[in-house]
């Protein structure tokens, strides 16, 4: 069981070694949402998120023989620098087996601090598969990223930093993945205020807790997609699922569009980073059907390559009306460039990119394919750009706008 007297040991392990990232309130979040909205900023957290609670205290449960034996892990990416930073502090070899799919910074991350990296499959699942293979073969000590108490036990600590710094906490707002996080924040803030309700959220194409909650035992899914790739698990660990049953009070389900809209408002109103994964639970905050409450969004980490940073602002700017491509048919003679671009500025419009092709057909008349990629204010901005383009003359539609990443 996790009681409370294990949580204050892990607390007291923990001591040190983590950091209490406080609660940071959201003026933004709360006015957009009607409640009074606080952030637990895990993404600050050493190793940029929650996992190295669990993983540390894991490894001071375990004897000197099953560390001599040396560690192997599998994980999409934070368990793993957890677990490598814990085995480094300690001394000790750590195997780490990673998803192909894996985010450089987290891979090379986790190599720093002195972890064997091994990449293999797509998913957790295959990554775990290959791990549990390497226990049989070279006799390591496994150190699940979730479906394991200690290690549940070490991620609830972080309930005990929200109530020191939140004692009238109505809502808690976590990520699930394969548990574990869940199980112990709310095991732990139901111990401490049964009052609380936790909400677990999950992505829509990686709902496993939710269809395990829903059939009344763990289920695993065919398959799982999802750009939060923290949380893309097929089988919840069975192990903490009683404690999701007794203290999970709900769990709602986000779809990825909404992740690339809680990007951008983390970039543009927090100036944080905060991977998919952590930021289910900004995303959760237009369906809670609550006002007035105080709640805390747990997020979970921050490790992001720049490259998967540039395309959600990307995606973020082009979701939101702010960047958007249109194609016009021009005549083919001097001037026709001038007019549009005089166009587009009397509207405010910002030209990003332009590509002007002269050989689209050989009608001089409409014979020029003009396609522009613009910065607007939002969709009504948009909206009132491509009006007074067709109120000029010109036959200007939006197109694809995966053609901006091009």
């Amino acid at each position: 069981m996790m009681t409370l007297e294990d949580f204050k040991a892990a607390r007291n392990v923990l001591s040190g070694v983590i950091t209490n990232t406080g609660l940071v309130p959201s003026t933004a979040l709360s006015k957009a949402s009607g409640n009074n909205v606080y952030l637990k900023p895990e993404n600050m957290q050493v190793t940029g998120a929650y996992k190295i609670r669990g993983a540390y205290f894991k490894l001071s449960t375990l004897s000197e023989e099953e560390k001599a034996r040396g560690l192997v892990t599998a994980s999409a990416g934070n368990h793993a620098q957890g677990v490598a930073y814990a085995a480094q502090a300690a001394g000790v070899k750590a195997t780490i087996v990673m998803p192909t799919t894996t985010p450089l910074v987290k891979v090379n991350n986790t190599k720093d601090y002195g972890a064997e990296v091994v990449l293999h499959g797509e998913t957790f699942d295959d990554a775990a598969a290959l791990a549990q293979q390497l226990v049989e073969e070279r006799g390591l000590t496994y150190v699940p990223p979730f479906n394991d108490l200690a290690v549940a036990t070490g991620q609830g600590t972080i309930a005990y930093e929200i109530f020191q710094s939140l004692p009238d906490v109505d809502v808690i707002l976590v990520p699930i993945g394969g548990g574990g996080l869940a199980a112990g924040v709310s095991t732990l803030a139901k111990l401490l205020n049964p009052n609380v309700k936790v909400i677990g959220v999950e992505p829509t194409g990686a709902a496993s807790m939710k269809a395990s909650v829903e059939a009344g035992h763990v289920v695993t899914l065919d398959h799982v997609e999802t750009i939060a790739d923290g949380v893309a698990v097929k089988t919840p660990g069975d192990l903490i699922f009683p404690y999701i049953q007794q203290n999970i009070d709900d769990i709602i389900t986000i779809d990825d569009v909404e992740l690339v809209d809680a990007f951008l408002d983390m970039i543009e109103k927090h100036k944080m980073i905060v991977e998919n994964s952590g930021l289910l639970p900004i995303a959760a905050l237009s369906h809670l059907d609550c006002r007035g409450k105080n709640v805390v969004c747990v997020l979970s980490g921050g490790n992001m390559d720049v490259i998967t940073v540039a395309s959600l602002v990307q995606h973020g700017l082009i979701n939101r009306g702010r960047v958007f491509t249109f194609s016009v048919q021009l005549p083919d003679r001097p001037g026709e460039l001038l007019r549009v671009a005089e166009i587009i500025s009397r509207e405010n419009g910002n030209i990003i990119k332009l590509e002007h092709n002269q050989f689209v057909n050989i009608n001089r008349q409409s014979g020029v394919e003009l396609r522009v990629t613009l910065e607007a204010f939002g969709h009504t901005h948009k909206r009132t750009i491509l009006t007074a383009m067709r109120s000029a003359g010109y036959d200007a539609r939006e197109v694809n706008t995966g053609d901006f990443y091009d």
